[in-house]
Formats: C-alpha cells, structure tokens, sequence
C-alpha cells in the first residue's frame, strides 16, 4: 500500500445522491480526527433554506453556480473530508478543481440500492420527487449514464456494497491508525 501523508489531503466524496457521502464521511473523519465538511449543509446555511426549497425557488441553474461557487470559496482545512452534492462534480469544472485540490473518491452504487435507500429516505429530493420503484430505477440508471463519465475521473473508485472505514482508508492508500487497547 501506498503511503500518502494523510494529514497534508483534502478527500472530496463523489456519487449519486443515496450512496453515503455523508454517513461515511463523518465515519471517516472521526476515524482520522479530520474535520468532516457537508456542502450541502453549508449551502442551506449560507441561504437559510433547504436545497428542495433553494431549487423551488431560484431553479437548477442557479443551485448549480451556487454550489461550484461554495465548493470553490470553501476555506478548508488542510484535513477534511468533504461530503458533495451528487451533481456537483457533473458541472463546470468542478470535478478538476477537487482533483487540484485533494484527493476524489467516488463511491459506486448499483441503481437498484441507490433507489432502495431513496426511497426508504427521509429526505426528498427535489430532481426524483414523485418517482419510486422501477421508475425510480430507470431515473438513476439514466442519471448514472450521463454522470458516470465525471464521476470515474475520480482518483479513487469504491464499490459501495459491504461499505467499511477500512476499506475507505485502504482506497485512499491511508494507513489505518494504531488501534488503542
């Protein structure tokens, strides 16, 4: 295994919406005392409204250069994991930034499980609202189709499925910290 300085790198999470940015980067972050960063999260600070209600209002467009610009003026620390929106790294030249700066991890789904988590989530999402079962299937396979050409520009590829912080770290080439006793 490659040994890369895990204090010196930004890791930037990609993927579908459903496919555990979040969830696993906070994980991660507690793992390597990082500091964990949702741009989601700070987009709905920043505006002082949830993403659904920021699309209602201002459209995709607009949400789309909000997000780049976020993503862009973030002052990151040096060691952070940073949870994405799933689109963002499908616009303008978002995906080449994070690989400028830090390392990109895309974490692969299959359709099915993306729409399994989808649509057992508490959280609607305004580009799939009303959509479920095979539908909701065909919308993520046809959404992958676009985005898959982004999203394997990532410098890392996980398969999501028996998803652990180990094999987070071991992907990224970060050796796994001392255990304590």
């Amino acid at each position: 295994m490659t040994n890369v300085n895990a204090s010196a790198h930004r890791i930037f999470l990609i993927g579908y919406m459903g496919c555990g940015k979040t969830t696993w980067g906070k994980k991660l972050a507690a793992r390597l005392n990082y500091a964990f960063v949702d741009l989601d999260t700070i987009l709905e600070e920043k505006e002082g409204m949830t993403i659904p209600e920021y699309f209602t209002a201002h459209g995709e467009a607009a949400f789309r250069n909000l997000e780049s610009e976020i993503l862009k003026s973030g002052d990151y620390p040096q060691r952070a994991v940073i949870s994405t929106g799933g689109g963002l790294p499908c616009f303008f030249d978002n995906l080449d930034w994070m690989n400028a700066n830090g390392q990109t991890l895309y974490m692969n789904l299959p359709p099915a499980v993306l729409a399994s988590r989808l649509d057992n989530g508490k959280d609607e999402r305004p580009i799939i609202r009303g959509k479920h079962g095979d539908e909701l299937i065909a919308f993520i396979e046809e959404k992958l189709a676009e985005r898959e050409g982004f999203y394997t520009r990532a410098q890392h590829t996980i398969n999501g499925i028996n998803m652990s912080v180990e094999r987070l770290m071991d992907e990224l080439g970060i050796e796994h910290p001392e255990e304590k006793a």
